[in-house]
């Protein structure tokens, strides 16, 4: 039996409150972190505010709103310094190519890496964790 009002495998919400408009990243410098992802993910800058503190990218589908926190604290990973929040898992078919190609764009490779025949831990530019991963891939 559902239980209403709860989302089960396989199932499709019918009322749903909203969609997702974009996924939000604190940073320093949003201009830097926007060109680092434009780059990842094959965006393209959507919209900025006239101040430099907001700027929202785009693949057409999916948004990433990169916003200036001014005492801004880059999360730790796997446990020091202020705890991960969120993180990006990125799929990809080639996990080394991916690795290398996220490198030379500005991130790095993170020292933990758990799965590393599964998915890699890169950082970006403002210390954020993410993920290249095969999961998902076709």
């Amino acid at each position: 039996r559902r239980t209403p009002g709860l989302l089960v495998a396989g199932s499709a919400v019918t009322q749903p409150v909203g969609r997702l408009g974009a996924t939000s990243i604190d940073c320093p410098d949003p201009a830097v972190l926007a060109d680092f992802y434009c780059r990842l993910l094959g965006m393209h800058r959507m919209v900025e505010t006239p101040d430099g503190q907001v700027i929202a990218i785009t693949d057409g589908t999916h948004v990433l709103a990169l916003m200036r926190v001014d005492d801004h604290v880059a999360p730790g990973w796997p446990d020091s310094g202020p705890p991960q929040q969120m993180h990006l898992d990125v799929t990809v078919t080639d996990l080394d190519d991916a690795v290398a190609r996220a490198v030379q764009i500005g991130a790095r490779q993170a020292t933990h890496q758990p799965r590393p025949e599964l998915w890699r831990v890169l950082i970006d530019p403002a210390g954020h964790p993410f993920c290249l991963t095969t999961v998902g891939a076709d």
